[in-house]
């Protein structure tokens, strides 16, 4: 039996959300991995978030547009940026938080606070990545919707792999640290239903709502993730990995399509 849409949405962000406890999982098992690996897959997650942001969001926001189209997207995509860059003024992301839990040592209240500000940072910026997510189902085109999901939860499985270990030096006991990460990639699954109905609601907001998603998406690859990759020493890998994870969803799109 063929699925319907809605069928796909909530598989879709399901698979979403249960990336980062993917990630989770693997942040228990590999914690000693290093920082070569987790660049180069954090390089291939942007490669494949950028095909989506560009591919499954921005471009189906200009499809049989006038130039006043374009003006919307144009500004959909600042607004997208403007909005995730505010949010960093207001919450650190994850990984400058992780480096510097790594750093400094506190007291038990002190731990306890620093877990606070992981929980908070992480709903932040999970939340506008799968409203992302439920957008591009907006667009009528399950394919380059899928594409989209594909990619935020390729990127959801390294940034749930970095917040293990802080946790745990933190002295979060390893059955909370589970449920914090359990908890994040619930709050990405509401997003996408907030995404999808958000359009249902007002199909004419769909162009600026599909370059506003495409926007926090590729605020997230420049200003988060490709410099996390060339941090370490490792960015010739992580260059070629985001090449390869480009060319994926690249070639994902043009056979799903």
């Amino acid at each position: 039996m063929e699925l319907g849409i809605i069928e796909i949405l909530i598989l879709t962000a399901l698979g979403v959300g249960g990336a980062t406890l993917i990630g989770a999982v693997l942040g228990f098992v590999f914690k000693g991995l290093s920082h070569a690996f987790s660049d180069i897959v954090l390089g291939f997650a942007a490669g494949v978030m950028l095909c989506a942001a560009v591919i499954g969001l921005i471009l189906p926001a200009l499809e049989g547009g006038t130039p006043l189209t374009l003006l919307t997207v144009a500004l959909g995509v600042l607004a997208g940026a403007v909005c995730l860059h505010l949010v960093d003024l207001l919450v650190p992301h994850l990984h400058s938080m992780a480096q510097r839990s790594e750093k400094k040592s506190c007291g038990r209240s002190g731990r306890i606070d620093k877990v606070m500000l992981f929980v908070l940072a992480i709903a932040i910026h999970n939340l506008p990545e799968g409203i992302a997510a439920g957008v591009a189902f907006g667009t009528g085109d399950t394919g380059g919707a899928l594409s989209v999901a594909l990619g935020i939860a390729l990127q959801n499985i390294p940034e749930g792999m970095v917040i293990i270990s802080p946790m745990l030096a933190a002295g979060v006991s390893p059955k909370k640290t589970f449920l914090i990460a359990s908890l994040t990639g619930a709050i990405e699954v509401l997003g996408t239903f907030i995404g999808y109905f958000a359009i249902g609601l007002s199909a004419s907001i769909l162009p600026f709502a599909l370059a506003f998603a495409g926007g926090t998406m590729l605020y997230v690859i420049s200003d988060e993730m490709i410099p996390e990759t060339h941090a370490h020493g490792s960015e010739r890998g992580a260059t070629y990995a985001l090449l390869l994870g480009f060319i994926l969803m690249l070639a994902m799109d043009f056979l799903i399509g």
